[in-house]
């Protein structure tokens, strides 16, 4: 049976040695992984400076003479471990440290009390992302402890606002780099998994390290009439004219992308474990305006499209703006970004190829690495300018019982 549990630490240290082991990390269990999920770090200056404390728990790597350590952007952390050949290209690791807000309810222990049950930490963060950065600092703490010396140089990047766009975290890094002159070999960031039971008639789990990920569109529909009352509609309303330009998009998918990009190697790769892949399918997601009994001048409808890596921006808006075919409805991109250029994952591609042999190494049940792409967007996207080689992975064992409530 899969096994579960996180390997991150072990990942880390691999990739960070460059060589074979199949040693495991059985969970995250000392002190100080317990420590990040207890620190909400949403946004609040407060909680960006326990973080910051929190990381204290890493003394080797603030004192180790060729490490060098800087807060960008007030709350960011960017480590530059610096290698014994300055002749090779460095490359970055990444992680974030802020969180989405947890409400209370829904909760089986409090979503920040760091909770060990049963050899698992429980908290908000635990997954996305803190996993991340407390497995790529123990891994180097522990690397350092005993006299490990890189000879390729590396970063550490930890962003404090990936989840609200990261424009004060990863975009200043990436700038400040920039300014320096830095390129990178490679990025390994947070993004797919190891996939266990997802596909009927694939018994073998699988890993994906997605090679790209998709761009997103924030549209909004308005629509502008005259006010009215519910007692004496018109003939048409701001919003049915609007609900017609939302049904339009919704009976109109976006062109069918099955097998374009890295999804057709990861068909041929797997071709041999299954008979053939069900279905794959998207869906946008639609947020409405509360609406009441006045009729109300304006309507609006805000939608979020997630841009297939051979698509643009321009093009969905341009198929937003012809499937609605409305002059009546106009569109405002509330804000909007391309996908990043794929990443290579061929023979030669440096990054790829040794996630690939550290993920077989250190998960030897994993007979198949595939590429991929991934679904959401991460802190990786602000470095496309230092680098061609962005690979996005957890060392997760992802199962279909894991979303069930």
């Amino acid at each position: 049976m899969a096994r579960p549990y996180i390997c991150l630490l072990a990942l880390a240290a691999v990739l960070l040695l460059g060589i074979a082991t199949i040693s495991r990390s059985r969970g995250l269990r000392d002190k100080a992984h317990q420590s990040a999920p207890r620190i909400p770090s949403q946004f609040s200056q407060e909680e960006r400076v326990a973080m910051k404390e929190a990381l204290k728990v890493f003394p080797t790597v603030f004192k180790t003479s060729f490490i060098r350590h800087e807060v960008v952007g007030e709350y960011s952390h960017l480590f530059t471990v610096h290698g014994s050949d300055p002749s090779l290209q460095p490359y970055m690791l990444l992680a974030h440290i802020d969180v989405v807000p947890a409400p209370d309810e829904g909760w089986d222990v409090p979503p920040f009390s760091g909770l060990e049950r049963n050899g698992f930490i429980y908290g908000r963060g635990t997954i996305d992302n803190k996993n991340s950065l407390m497995g790529i600092l123990q891994a180097l703490e522990l690397l350092l402890i005993r006299n490990y010396i890189p000879r390729r140089s590396f970063f550490i990047a930890l962003g404090h606002d990936e989840e609200v766009m990261g424009v004060n975290g990863a975009q200043k890094i990436s700038a400040l780099l920039q300014a320096r002159g830095v390129q990178l070999a490679f990025i390994v960031d947070e993004g797919s998994f190891i996939f266990d039971g997802f596909i009927p008639g694939l018994k073998n789990p699988f890993a994906m390290v997605a090679v790209s990920q998709k761009g997103l569109i924030n549209l909004m529909l308005q629509v502008n009439t005259t006010p009215g009352h519910s007692s004496a509609p018109p003939k048409e309303t701001s919003i049915g004219i609007l609900a017609a330009a939302v049904n339009r998009l919704e009976q109109t998918p976006m062109p069918n992308m099955f097998g374009d990009g890295p999804m057709k190697m990861a068909l041929q790769e797997l071709a041999n474990e299954f008979s053939f892949p069900t279905n794959l399918f998207l869906s946008n997601m639609w947020l409405f305006r509360p609406l009441v009994n006045v009729i109300p001048a304006v309507a609006q409808a805000i939608v979020n499209f997630r841009i297939h890596p051979a698509q643009t921006v321009q093009e969905v808006l341009k198929l937003a703006k012809d499937i609605v075919a409305d002059d009546r409805v106009q569109f405002h991109v509330l804000n909007a970004f391309d996908p990043p250029p794929i990443s290579p994952y061929d023979d030669q591609a440096l990054g790829y190829q040794l996630l690939r042999q550290t993920i077989q190494s250190v998960f030897p049940e994993i007979n198949i690495v595939v590429p991929g792409t991934c679904v959401g967007n991460t802190d990786s996207r602000h470095y496309s300018n230092l680098t061609t080689g962005i690979y996005l992975f957890n060392p997760l064992y992802l199962q279909p019982q894991s979303f069930r409530l």
